[in-house]
């Protein structure tokens, strides 16, 4: 495997927590994944979510939605808007923190919070990936939402999977059209203790379980529809997957066992992870030791592109959250010029 350079990002501007989203109803949350709605305005999807500057409190909702301006990503997004009536962003799938839920087939399972992995926006609709938990890496299954309006409202397709679908590994996940039909999509546990695996399904068979296929390797060669074999070991948590505005992909990671957030530059969705290459956009660091104008970042997560950037202009969802004392529990805008790269002085 080649190892990771470091080109280290800076911090734009916090997205989230107090003078910021207040007026939504939103004083601590995390992750923020998104993409470019059909209208295309910037649709942000946000994980637990609090009235307060913290975790903890009154407004416990998650996910939750919010509206941004993509013109104005490369100096700092602003919000325009939330999903739910009037101002207050509202939890957009329909559950009770420390409710029952029933998977189908299944027995009813406790549940504490429904967690946003990645959305896609296929023609005219928007597709949520979702994880359903019992506390923080416990996963009872997984299931896909879809709007028809841009965001504005939710609803459930009937589509899901047990938590322990390829091992496991079909958790957390990360999804982009690869310009050929199909939908891609990285994917791990929700533990951060899993590597990586591939799988691909027909874009207009999103929602035909048995139209998904996996990645693996047979002992001579790599093909498609073969029990998924590790694209990439190691210890992840959220992904990117992204094509982005200038035509380069990448996947970003959340890399436990490093403490760092890595972008890979890939040739395309199916890439080599072993060869392609990594680059440190972000370190973890002691609380006291930051450094947001130097990519040092305490209790860091996430790492989301967002609409619009380029590999000149690469810009980051990061989240935070100082489990100590529950703040700061925010997401994060920073920025990084991986044109470098590209051009090979990596």
């Amino acid at each position: 495997m080649t190892g990771a350079v470091r080109v280290l990002a800076s911090k734009v501007r916090d997205l989230t927590g107090p003078g910021v989203t207040d007026r939504f109803g939103i004083g601590g949350t995390d992750l923020g994944v998104s993409v470019a709605a059909p209208d295309g305005r910037l649709v942000a999807v946000f994980g637990d979510t609090f009235r307060r500057a913290g975790v903890g409190g009154r407004g416990w909702r998650a996910p939750v939605v919010l509206f941004g301006d993509p013109d104005s990503v490369p100096t700092g997004l602003r919000w325009t808007g939330s999903a739910g009536r009037g101002e207050y962003a509202r939890q957009i799938v329909r559950y009770l923190h420390h409710g029952v839920r029933r998977h189908r087939g299944m027995r009813w399972r406790r549940v504490t919070t429904v967690l946003p992995t990645d959305v896609i926006t296929l023609g005219d609709e928007m597709f949520l990936h979702v994880m359903v938990c019992r506390q923080l890496g416990n996963v009872h299954w997984t299931e896909i939402h879809r709007s028809a309006d841009d965001g504005r409202t939710w609803r459930p397709t009937g589509v899901r999977w047990p938590a322990d679908h390829l091992g496991g590994l079909f958790q957390m996940l990360t999804w982009e059209r690869g310009g050929d039909g199909y939908v891609y999509a990285y994917t791990t546990g929700f533990q951060r203790a899993h590597g990586l695996v591939l799988s691909r399904v027909p874009q207009d068979r999103l929602l035909d379980r048995d139209a998904w296929q996996t990645w693996g390797f047979d002992g001579s060669t790599w093909g498609w529809d073969r029990p998924p074999t590790e694209a990439l070991p190691g210890r992840f948590g959220e992904l990117g997957l992204r094509r982005l505005a200038d035509g380069a992909w990448v996947l970003t990671a959340f890399d436990e066992a490093n403490y760092r957030i890595d972008v890979r530059l890939l040739d395309g969705p199916v890439a080599d992870l072993h060869t392609a290459p990594c680059v440190t956009v972000l370190e973890g660091c002691d609380w006291g030791e930051e450094d947001h104008a130097a990519g040092r970042v305490a209790q860091l997560y996430g790492g989301y592109p967002l609409p619009g950037s380029t590999l000149a202009d690469l810009h980051l969802v990061v989240s935070q959250w100082n489990t100590a004392t529950n703040w700061p529990y925010r997401a994060m805008q920073f920025r990084v010029d991986l044109s470098g790269v590209r051009a090979g002085r990596a």
